[in-house]
């Protein structure tokens, strides 16, 4: 079964949220609300989202400056705003930003919903029309066919250490928390799963040690830290 997408909801109308967190969850979306810009940030950079819909009108933080703060962090996440304004001038401020559809309330559950799935449509797209091969170091990841490649060396990763670190990767300089990277793989944080992370953390370090200037490094009780010196 693949794993359920991970929607970031950001509506201050609480009725409202409440409908569309339930229509969104029945639809196979695992949905986080947030009523305000202010916590959905925090939401944002506590939790792992594959998709995000934001309200334009937001107390603290709005949705113009939250969607440009989620995007400097995760460029390539989809967002969708939610509005109860049709300003031609807001659209295009949401579009400049990099915000991938506009929807207008009063909507239909439905419209929300096709509107999400054209939007995920044209990002699987662009992600299969691409061949994922990075440089690390003196290495060449190839994240589609699970390899690492030194010189005429290659090794075939299984396919949980190819996930760690294809990971680790996207987020090269930042720190991952234990937790996202067991939610989001394992799909629990408990002990035995956190007891395997650290098995396939040292069998990635035993595989990359060729090159010294490659670092996973462990922030005791936060998460891993990849980076090239």
């Amino acid at each position: 079964m693949d794993p359920k997408i991970k929607v970031l909801l950001v509506e201050d109308d609480h009725s409202l949220g409440f409908l569309m967190t339930e229509f969104l969850n029945s639809k196979g979306f695992e949905t986080t609300l947030c009523q305000n810009g202010l916590t959905g940030w925090r939401a944002f950079n506590n939790q792992s989202f594959q998709f995000a819909i934001l309200d334009v009108m937001l107390p603290e933080m709005d949705g113009f400056q939250l969607a440009r703060k989620i995007k400097e962090k995760q460029p390539g996440i989809p967002i969708i705003f939610v509005t109860a304004r049709s300003m031609k001038e807001d659209k295009l401020k949401g579009y400049s930003i990099g915000v991938d559809d506009y929807i207008t309330k009063p909507f239909d559950e439905d419209e929300l919903y096709w509107r999400i799935q054209a939007v995920l449509n044209r990002v699987e797209i662009v992600q299969q029309s691409e061949v994922e091969i990075i440089s690390i170091g003196k290495y060449l990841y190839d994240f589609q066919n699970q390899s690492l490649s030194l010189g005429s060396e290659s090794r075939r990763l299984t396919k949980r250490e190819n996930e760690v670190l294809h990971l680790l990767i996207q987020n090269k300089g930042k720190i991952v928390k234990r937790e996202e990277i067991l939610n989001q793989i394992w799909g629990s944080s408990d002990y035995f799963s956190g007891r395997s992370l650290d098995v396939y953390i040292s069998k990635l370090r035993k595989y990359l040690q060729v090159d010294s200037t490659i670092v996973i490094e462990n922030i005791s009780k936060v998460g891993f830290l990849f980076n090239e010196k």
